[in-house]
């Protein structure tokens, strides 16, 4: 501001005050503003510092460095010899050594035409530690954080490291951590850099709750994300502790959980997360709006392209109108129409589903448009990451290969497919524009993850007292995607050694390779004779639908009994015969609806198989197989119903008949002991030639807090296994035909830390001569 406006100013100041305070306020004023006037009047003409004062240096001195050379701090200044600077170009030399990082203390003193800088560097970092540490080992704390040994010291960059420890916790539920970085100064401007760790308690989930669901109830949307309630074993189980980034994880598993359900109009308002008084737990809300649920309407398609005929791919669909709708069984049928397209040689087709809504009926209308798409072909595919992996493992994930055209669905359900292959913690597939315009680079980033592991387990019951078991799995054995696993188990009467090979891509194609081998060993007094069974299957699997496969195998077999105890004159009979080998092949088909049927809650599984036994050997049978389940979910997903129906036949063609060793035993149905029921002599089991068996089961909520993940089940179980030859029978035959048995019982089904346990109490209500019931028996909770 220059005199005459700062006069104006104060002239302005004076007369808007009052008539009677100004005049006896105005010579107060007056002689302030002649002195301030003055003032003002020696500061404007006066000039300012940048402008009053220069330096032009011929000689520059640096001091205090023993590391960093003088040329290098000399840079950071930017201040030649023979250059002339301002105070304020001098300020921005100091500003820039400082920024450095390099040094703890700076100072810039201009002495004539000498330019003095002295320096004060940071130590070098001799040794980094962790110290109250538990729960994150040193090396991985140490690949997280940028402080290294014999790097120098910035606590700037500790400050940061710890706050990346901090964050590290947090991920792991410990939101309480708190890390502080300390320095031990050493000798030789050396320092020791340790972070003192306090680690904290797990902040857990105590309640996960939903607010405005009408159509599902808490508990089965707890089963929906991610985040757990607290439980009983709280100390085994991580996922009951508070991650604030799995909240957007637990957020998109709800919108495609209703999003396949047909409730379009669903969304997530809000999500509190509220710390208890405490400070030790979350309750955790998700409030939800989710709308009204839509189905499909009128489902057409329609050509956009010469050549191209719409009833062939509309013929291609298999949704139907009525159906729930469901955006998987929209980008399903797009896939369908697109592969079909492949198949007539038609380039570039892209099919783009026009929606309708109508509100009134609660349908939604969808037309398939088949449209030409943009012309644009996959130039490469980069692979990064896969330090284990090899690249074929990847790449053969895709249907697209360079040169292909270009199909975005394409791409991203191969990214799914590297995904679900499991091998990798993380897996990126993006799309980037290539050498030119038409063409695109498909980058895929991936982190790898251990895909290996070993047990050791312990078994005890009263029949085979205490047993060990030790087995190794892998995954993606050599980095080339196959399948190895073995595993030894001993008991006081049984020793099984198993080991399993499979290449998921037989000569580079969508072929299965598996080859089992198996060995057991039994010295079972309840049976009354030893047994020793090897087998061999090598087998081929291939898809022959969309959801169905085919199995072709070789099954090569040897099996003894020996040293006979019993008083049954057949079972003594096949002990004589001593050890025989079978050789044969075999089919099984598999369809399976699970994965691509249409109702998310309901699906289909059939398997059918034969193997024809005499390629050589001493045995010459038929042996067939069938099991289909179906399983449904009713109730809003609450009660879940599911019907078992297993069914096998031995049909021997030579001069032998079966022995006990190829019959079918074991326990076929619940309420009856393994090896329970069947043909008997002298009280002793035979095993049949024949086994069937009907299962009905029912699952359901116990109304227990869901954190015990206790569940309730009932079951009703129908079976038989009858039929046997009578040479060298000595004695009398019992249940020798079809007879079936009947059982009832309840479950508790327990999702302990170990696994889905299922504890059944079973009623025998129809049994037979001979038969042994059992009334409780604990086993694996199998899921469908």
């Amino acid at each position: 501001m220059n005199l005459t406006n700062f006069l104006c100013a104060l002239r302005l100041r004076k007369f808007s005050r009052g008539s009677s305070e100004t005049r006896t306020g105005s010579r107060r004023v007056t002689a302030g503003t002649l002195l301030i006037a003055s003032m003002a009047l020696v500061f404007s003409l006066a000039p300012t510092a940048p402008e009053a004062q220069s330096y032009r240096f011929t000689n520059v001195v640096i001091d205090g460095n023993q590391r960093i050379e003088s040329g290098t701090i000399l840079t950071y200044a930017g201040i030649g010899r023979g250059q002339t600077v301002s105070a304020g170009e001098l300020n921005e030399a100091y500003q820039r050594i400082v920024g450095s990082g390099l040094f703890e203390e700076v100072s810039i003193d201009p002495r004539g035409s000498t330019l003095q800088i002295t320096v004060t560097e940071y130590p070098t970092i001799s040794k980094i530690a962790f110290e109250g540490n538990k729960k994150i080992k040193d090396e991985d704390l140490a690949g997280q954080i940028e402080s290294a040994s014999r790097k120098v010291f910035n606590p700037a960059t500790a400050e940061r490291d710890a706050a990346t420890i901090v964050s590290a916790y947090a991920e792991s539920g410990r939101s309480a951590a708190r890390v502080n970085p300390k320095v031990i100064r050493r000798n030789d401007n050396r320092v020791d850099l340790v972070f003192e760790v306090f680690e904290g308690k797990k902040i857990e989930v105590q309640r996960l709750s939903f607010v405005g669901n009408r159509a599902y109830s808490d508990r089965r949307l707890r089963r929906v994300v991610d985040s757990k309630q607290a439980g009983l074993f709280r100390a085994l189980i991580n996922r009951d502790t508070f991650v604030q980034d799995r909240i957007e994880f637990d957020k998109q598993l709800l919108s495609d959980f209703y999003a396949a359900r047909g409730y379009v109009d669903f969304r997530i308002t809000g999500v509190n997360a509220e710390l208890a008084r405490e400070r030790d737990t979350y309750f955790l809300t998700f409030n939800i709006q989710e709308g009204q649920q839509f189905k499909f309407g009128r489902i057409t398609t329609v050509s956009e392209m010469n050549g191209v005929n719409p009833a062939e791919y509309q013929d291609v669909l298999k949704v139907k109108p009525g159906q729930i709708y469901s955006p998987t069984h929209v980008e399903n049928s797009i896939a369908r129409m697109e592969r079909l397209g492949v198949r007539q040689g038609v380039d570039f087709l892209r099919v783009e589903p026009r929606i309708t809504r109508n509100d009134r009926n609660l349908t939604l209308d969808v037309e398939f448009a088949l449209v030409r798409g943009p012309r644009i072909f996959v130039e490469r595919i980069d692979i990064e990451g896969n330090t284990t992996t090899l690249d074929r493992v990847i790449r053969r994930q895709f249907d697209t290969v360079e040169g292909d055209p270009f199909n975005p669905r394409e791409i991203r359900e191969s990214a799914e497919r590297i995904r679900a292959l499991d091998f990798f913690e993380t897996a990126e597939v993006e799309a980037r524009e290539g050498s030119t315009p038409d063409q695109v680079i498909v980058d895929v980033d991936v982190e790898e993850k251990s895909t290996g592991s070993l047990s050791f387990g312990a078994s005890y019951s009263t029949s085979s007292g205490v047993g060990f078991s030790v087995g190794f799995a892998e995954r993606n054995f050599l980095g080339r995607g196959q399948r190895l696993s073995a595993q030894v188990s001993a008991s006081a009467d049984q020793a099984n050694y198993s080991l399993s090979f499979v290449e998921p891509a037989f000569l580079g194609r969508d072929v299965a390779f598996g080859l089992d081998f198996g060995l057991i060993e039994t010295t079972d007094d309840f049976a009354f004779y030893d047994t020793t069974i090897g087998t061999l299957r090598p087998s081929l699997t291939f898809p022959v639908s969309e959801n169905g496969r085919l199995s072709l195998l070789y099954s090569a077999a040897y099996k003894d009994m020996s040293n006979y105890t019993g008083t049954s004159g057949i079972l003594a009979n096949e002990t004589l015969r001593g050890g025989e080998f079978s050789s044969g092949l075999g089919y099984e088909y598999t369809y399976d609806t699970r994965r691509t049927g249409l109702n998310p809650n309901a699906g289909v599984l059939l398997s059918f198989g034969q193997e024809y036994y005499g390629l050589g050997g001493d045995q010459e049978y038929i042996k067939s197989g069938f099991r289909g389940i179906a399983q449904t979910k009713v109730l809003n997903e609450e009660l879940t119903l599911r019907a078992t129906l297993e069914a096998g036949a031995l049909n021997f063609t030579g001069s032998d008949n079966s022995r006990a060793v190829d019959r079918f035993s074991g326990q076929i149905m619940r309420g009856f002991e393994p090896n329970g029921i069947g043909p008997t002599e002298a009280g002793e089991q035979l095993g049949g030639d024949f086994f069937a068996s009907l299962k009905f089961d029912a699952e359901f909520p116990l109304g227990l807090p869901d954190e015990y993940g206790i569940t309730g089940g009932a079951f009703y179980d129908i079976g038989s296994i009858w039929d046997i030859n009578t040479a060298g029978a000595t004695g009398v035959l019992a249940s020798t035909g079809f007879k079936a048995r009947h059982a009832v019982g309840l479950s508790v089904i327990w999702q302990s830390p170990f696994g889905p346990l299922r504890f059944n109490f079973s009623e025998a209500l129809q049994k037979e001569p001979g038969d042994k019931t059992q009334s409780f028996d604990l086993s694996i909770a199998s899921r469908f």
